[in-house]
């Protein structure tokens, strides 16, 4: 027996606009997730929120229709540290996708092997709270350690008014760190204020990518152009054009005010990275070194 939505649950946009922005040939949507279908891939126990379902077969429908060439499927809290449902869809894909996985401390090396030979390149931590219980940080330094080895990185969800608290135990990780939605910068806020520029300064002194994604997450003046979200995303783009990712975020879980149309997001990118060589940069070039090193696009 499956289990209902959360109240209230916006589903994804299931006809999305063609984008008026081609994308160039290789781009990679760098976050996204799937979920479920539940009947198939029951929810975790203990997940904060129950979805629709989003399974890989939709994900890939609409990866072709926007032009998309590759995916990077992030572990979806709904699931828990159960990766079935990601490690199937990368599988599927024919390697076209890549996996960032949740793990818990007492993973083994055999299970990481057995991950990585699926096409996981990363773990993530979530410190939103209102997502997950808090995690011991003592635990995910363990993790840390374990994947070091395997060359993965460490995906970090957290909210930028927290990285004071933070900053000191994320530097301290012994893998390279990519950070989701820019740290969920407050855009009502200064671009130049202090808040956002100890975010930059912290990727600028640490081994550090930033993904300019979820417009539809930050925006308080909303859709479609999310005026409000572009000095953040471009002040990023600007000052780390090696270092920076773009993704979709479908199916845009626990969103609140709108579900997005996918075709503008896509639209959104040429607000981002205004210049060909910047948005290969953004959509080809950094995804593939970070997620396909020595394969061309």
């Amino acid at each position: 027996m499956t289990a209902p939505k959360t109240p209230g649950w916006l589903d994804w946009c299931a006809e999305p606009s063609t984008p008026d922005f081609r994308l160039p040939p290789g781009t990679v949507d760098a976050h996204c997730h799937v979920f479920g279908p539940q009947a198939e891939f029951p929810f975790a126990p203990e997940r904060k929120y129950t979805p629709c379902d989003a399974s890989k077969d939709q994900l890939f429908a609409l990866r072709d229709h926007l032009g998309v060439a590759r995916n990077v499927i992030v572990q979806a809290t709904c699931h828990g540290a159960d990766n079935s449902a990601m490690v199937d869809a990368v599988r599927a894909s024919g390697g076209r996708a890549r996996g960032v996985a949740t793990v818990r401390p007492d993973v083994g090396a055999a299970e990481l092997r057995e991950l990585h030979a699926a096409g996981v390149r990363g773990v993530r931590f979530n410190f939103v709270k209102r997502l997950v219980d808090a995690s011991p940080r003592e635990d995910l330094s363990a993790i840390a350690k374990k994947i070091a080895p395997l060359g993965w990185h460490v995906v970090l969800y957290f909210e930028a008014a927290d990285l004071p608290e933070l900053g000191t135990f994320f530097g301290a990780l012994p893998t390279p760190l990519v950070i989701d939605h820019m740290g969920r910068p407050d855009v009502t806020k200064p671009v130049d204020g202090p808040e956002f520029r100890r975010l930059l300064d912290f990727a600028g002194t640490h081994d550090v990518w930033v993904k300019v994604s979820c417009p539809e997450r930050l925006t308080v003046t909303g859709p479609p152009s999310y005026a409000d979200v572009v000095p953040f995303a471009r002040r990023v783009v600007e000052e780390f054009p090696d270092r920076v990712l773009w993704g979709t975020d479908w199916p845009h879980p626990n969103l609140k005010s709108h579900m997005p149309d996918d075709g503008l997001l896509v639209d959104h990118v040429r607000h981002l990275a205004d210049t060909p060589e910047a948005q290969r940069k953004l959509l080809v070039d950094n995804p593939m070194r970070l997620y396909w090193p020595g394969e061309t696009a």
